[in-house]
């Protein structure tokens, strides 16, 4: 019998599907026309609504970002006379990072959910200064957290949550920055990533390194080779056996951080709250 053969794909559908394929391949990336590249990588755009390019807000996801959150008292603007508006030492400014980082870190995970990874921006720009890009284990903590946070204020400022687009820090962050290098200094468009001190990083995630998530997008995606899925499995599975040790290791380095500052510690999260209903 002779073999009924396929007919051709039409040359119309076959380049629609070309079509189609090329702007998968090329969204979210500087050749990418429509969609705006900076908000896709970094959850922020310098030009803000203004921009001649999509901001497509992600309506889920891992990640948050809570805009303008950290006062830098390094950001002080210089008095009338001429003097500095901060004069306090380096040793002071890096204490001061710390114990927000930890109060935030605290506050949220005990709240809402675990964190696989939060940053603070550094940069002077008004799309990043003070932005805190957090990062859940799971997409339901984060929606939890942003509705929540939403209706919570810090030191007499009312927060503004959202969920962020961004969800690999390692194509956001500056790689010049990371090696002393960035000449565009605090106007970067990219994150300049505030390193915490060694003993508080100690003091929050105990001996474990922080590992960098990899593109959630690119597991979905299949992505980045299966060796890169590989790698990850095998990381969620030593995590899952030693997520209890974690937890209660965690737990206790928490105790161990609030005994020793609990002369320090306000409650900057419940009276800001009362301050603003």
């Amino acid at each position: 019998r002779k073999r009924k053969l396929l007919a051709p794909m039409p040359y119309c559908r076959r380049k629609s599907y070309n079509m189609a394929e090329h702007l998968a391949s090329i969204y979210g990336t500087e050749k990418d026309k429509v969609n705006c590249s900076f908000y896709y990588k970094i959850g922020a755009c310098r030009h803000g609504d203004r921009c001649s390019r999509l901001h497509n807000k992600p309506t889920f996801g891992p990640t948050i970002v809570i805009p303008n959150m950290y006062q830098n008292p390094q950001n002080v603007p210089m008095l009338p006379d001429g003097r500095p508006g901060c004069t306090l030492p380096a040793e002071e400014l890096q204490e001061h990072f710390d114990r927000f980082f930890a109060d935030v870190f605290w506050e949220v995970e005990e709240k809402y959910g675990e964190i696989e990874e939060m940053n603070v921006c550094d940069n002077l720009g008004d799309h990043l200064i003070g932005n805190v890009y957090i990062m859940f284990k799971n997409d339901e903590d984060a929606e939890k957290a942003v509705q929540s946070l939403n209706n919570r204020w810090y030191k007499g400022r009312p927060l503004l949550a959202e969920i962020s687009p961004v969800t690999d820090f390692r194509e956001a962050c500056c790689r010049q920055y990371e090696k002393s290098q960035c000449t565009r200094g605090g106007f970067c468009n990219f994150m300049h990533i505030r390193k915490l001190s060694p003993d508080m990083r100690k003091a929050l995630f105990g001996d474990r390194p922080r590992l960098s998530s990899p593109s959630r997008d690119r597991e979905r995606r299949g992505g980045g080779g299966g060796g890169y899925r590989r790698r990850e499995d095998s990381w969620e599975r030593g995590r899952d056996r030693g997520r209890g040790r974690d937890r209660y290791d965690r737990r206790d380095r928490r105790d161990r951080y609030h005994e020793r500052h609990e002369e320090e510690d306000e409650d900057v999260w419940e009276r800001s709250r009362d301050y603003g209903k």
